[in-house]
């Protein structure tokens, strides 16, 4: 969850409830799901909350929300802006990085507190929305600083403009932030501390991001910006770029420093961002709509309310809601450009609730009397975990997100196989790391991997794992077949395809159901050593003794057997 650090001080005179002691803001912190973590040497707040609130990533954001929870603010704000007078050009940028978008702050206020508040929600945006720079980084230059190219509007009106372009790694110099040297692209990754640490993300570039004005390079996104642009407390006008690989996701985060920024008093002006024939106004502060039927919000927070009541409290969550008549009363629903969270109407009904308060909510007893106990699947699971631990295994529990690498190519299969564990993968659209881009087909792998990083533990290691295991399939409501896997593995210097099956049979025997084990062929074990795992005359899984290749890619120094098969086979 994300954690920042807010100045109780700040927070009272952004609020204008200077007469707040640090107790009364914790409750009311609290009030919005904020959670107090602590403070820091300097005494200020460290403040934890939901990941998808990325809008209180800053002081002047949850100053935003506490004014609406004491009622000073109301209702939707949407920024007015100025016209635009800088254009964004862009041209020929590489394909991975293909999306720019950006706004002009003037008559902007830093001092230390604020100019801190802002690195701290860059930053913070960063490692969040931006998925550590390489879906959406953020450059803030000093507008002063900026020679932009002068070019005239259709109205005839001069402008300036920059350009969002591509250039060669070892293309034209600029002076990086925090240096003193003249440094190619590929310099900074290299010799610059903040080049190397982002330096994978442009591994596979063959031309770099790079933005220019009339005097040269001054950001090369998404590592660093130019020194020149430095922003400091004596910035009185900004310019904010964002490139990124998404639109949405840069608009939404330009919108969010905007918000902050202009509620430092600072005035925001729009950007022309030109895509060839293809042009766009930004900031982008559309107002979205959710339409949130009245029976809904009654029946998720268990309360009778009055249409009126209803639209009093969305917009003190800072909503603003119209009722439409109808068979079934309805509110259009409109969503702040800030709020990045609201996907749908049960995320409006939450605000809605917590804008009511949810400590006024009366408990009681739901008017249908049941008796919870686990589900027959649940109960399966534990009685075959409890004999696997009965039988010597250690209980494991994996993540079921994994790489198509470790899934696959390092078990010696691939998804088109015709053997256990090959089908698939649903994939991940877009994966927070590499080492996570699908849900697991089969689970085996994982307790490989396991003996992998286990190398410097003693033999025997008997691992078990009862997991989740998924493949597409059409078939399906989701698109995805679900199921739960029964996994083992031993692995010890005598390690056997009998050691293994000794321990299925025991396992088989404890659920009175038929064991067969004729003789099969499968990539990740040795020929002659695995057999299909067949329980009731229907073959589910499968068994042997790992193939060497499979043992030396995960550096195991010892023989490993295992077996896996569908728990639903011990019905």
């Amino acid at each position: 969850m994300p954690v920042v650090d807010i100045d109780p001080d700040e927070l009272r005179t952004l609020t204008g409830h200077t007469d707040k002691s640090d107790d009364e803001l914790r409750d009311d912190l609290f009030g919005l799901g904020i959670e107090y973590e602590g403070e820091t040497e300097d005494g200020e707040f460290k403040l934890e909350f939901e990941a998808d609130r990325l809008d209180r990533l800053s002081v002047e954001g949850i100053a935003r929300s506490l004014r609406y929870h004491y009622g000073d603010t109301r209702g939707v704000y949407v920024p007015d802006t100025n016209s635009a007078e800088w254009t964004i050009n862009v041209e020929d940028v590489p394909d991975d990085r293909p999306c720019v978008t950006g706004a002009v702050i003037r008559g902007v206020d830093l001092d230390e507190d604020a100019l801190d508040s802002l690195i701290q929600l860059q930053e913070k945006l960063h490692a969040t929305m931006g998925r550590k720079r390489a879906k959406g980084a953020i450059g803030i230059h000093d507008l002063a600083m900026l020679k932009g190219e002068s070019v005239s509007g259709e109205d005839g009106d001069a402008g300036r403009s920059i350009t969002y372009t591509g250039i060669e790694p070892d293309g034209d110099t600029f002076v990086p932030l925090d240096d003193d040297a003249e440094r190619t692209p590929a310099d900074v990754l290299t010799e610059h501390p903040t080049g190397e640490q982002y330096a994978d993300l442009l591994e596979n570039y063959d031309r770099y991001p790079a933005i220019y004005d009339d005097i040269g390079l001054f950001s090369f996104p998404p590592v660093i910006n130019g020194r020149r642009t430095e922003v400091s407390t004596d910035s009185r006008e900004l310019f904010v770029e964002l490139t990124g690989t998404d639109q949405w996701t840069i608009d939404r985060m330009c919108a969010i420093i905007c918000y902050a920024l202009d509620a430092r008093g600072a005035t925001v002006e729009d950007v022309t961002v030109e895509y060839g024939d293809t042009e766009l106004v930004r900031p982008d502060f559309e107002v979205q709509t959710k339409q949130v039927p009245h029976e809904r919000v009654e029946t998720l927070l268990g309360i009778d309310l009055e249409p009126d009541e209803v639209v009093d409290l969305a917009e003190r969550a800072g909503l603003d809601a119209e009722p439409e008549g109808g068979d079934e009363l309805t509110y259009e629903v409109e969503i702040p450009p800030y709020r990045v969270d609201v996907l749908h109407p049960v995320d409006v009904v939450d605000d809605i609730g917590r804008a009511y308060g949810f400590n006024n909510l009366v408990p009681r007893y739901p008017d249908v009397g049941t008796i919870g106990g686990r589900t027959e699947t649940s109960r399966l699971e534990a009685a075959a975990r409890e004999t696997l631990v009965g039988l010597g295994f250690e209980d494991l529990l994996n993540f079921n997100m994994t790489s198509e690498a470790d899934n696959f190519e390092r078990m010696r299969i691939s998804p088109d196989d015709d053997v256990v564990g090959a089908a698939e993968p649903a994939t991940i659209d877009e994966p927070y790391s590499e080492d996570f881009t699908i849900l697991r087909t089969w689970a085996l792998p994982s307790l490989v991997s396991v003996l992998e990083n286990n190398t410097h533990r003693a033999y025997p290691q008997d691992l078990a794992e009862i997991g989740f295991a998924a493949h597409v399939d059409d078939a399906t409501e989701t698109g995805v077949a679900e199921r739960r896997t029964v996994a083992a593995v031993l692995a010890r210097h005598d390690a056997s395809y009998e050691d293994a099956k000794a321990r299925l049979a025991a396992l088989c025997e404890e659920f009175h159901v038929d064991l067969e084990t004729p003789a099969t062929e499968h990539p990740s074990f040795i020929d002659g050593r695995a057999a299909s795992v067949v329980i009731d005359g229907e073959e589910v899984g499968v068994i042997g003794e790992l193939h060497p290749a499979v043992i030396v890619d995960h550096d195991v120094e010892v023989p490993v057997a295992g077996f896996e098969f569908e728990l639903d086979a011990l019905r």
